[in-house]
This record gives C-alpha cells, structure tokens and sequence, in this order.
C-alpha cells in the first residue's frame, strides 16, 4: 500500500505550520526532555542535537499525517460529489420550508 498515491499530487499542499505538525513537533521535542530527565541528565541543557532531531522529525511525520488526511477527505468528497451527480433524484430540493411545529408530533404526555 502506498502512503500516498499519484492522484493525491493535483490537491494543494497544506502549509508547512499546520496543527498536525505543531503537536508532533512539541511531542517529539518532550520525549527527548524526558529521555533526560529519566537518564539524570539536565533536563535542557543535555542532547541539544536530539531535542532538534525528534522535534524535527514529528514536525515532519505530523505535515504528512495532514496531508494524507486531506487526501482521504477529498477522497470520499469526489465520491459523494460523483454519488450526487448520479443519483439526482435522490437530492431533490423540497418546494417549501416546513416550521419545526410541521415536523414534531403533538405532545401526549404519559400517565
């Protein structure tokens, strides 16, 4: 299976900040300060270059969990869109607008 197919190529890339990015960059940015902290290292001050790496790479895996999530959207859109456009009579538009008393039934308390 591929992570992402060929099609997925004609949507728009999502910004590089994006909220699945942020989050996976600051996880991966505390799993190092707690890599620290349990090992009795100063909890800022030791491994710099791994603080940087793993918030570096969830930074990265999170930008592409977002644009394959993106991808699966407009996936199932085209597919609803395509069930649409084929099945119109199944989407009509109704002839007037009912009121919310037109919709519920008369209340009959129970005794």
């Amino acid at each position: 299976m591929v992570f992402l197919p060929d099609e997925s190529r004609s949507l728009p890339p999502p910004p590089l900040l994006n909220k699945g990015s942020v989050w996976l960059g600051f996880a991966g940015w505390m799993s190092a300060l707690l890599d620290n902290a349990f090992n009795h290292r100063p909890v800022f001050g030791a491994g710099i270059h791994r603080q940087v790496l793993l918030a570096t790479l969830g930074c990265v895996v999170g930008y592409h969990l977002v644009k394959r999530a993106e991808y699966m959207h407009a996936k199932v859109d085209r597919e609803l869109c395509e069930y649409i456009r084929h099945h119109p009579e199944d989407f009509r538009r109704s002839t007037g607008k009912k009121r919310i008393g037109q919709l519920l039934e008369d209340f009959q308390p129970v005794r």
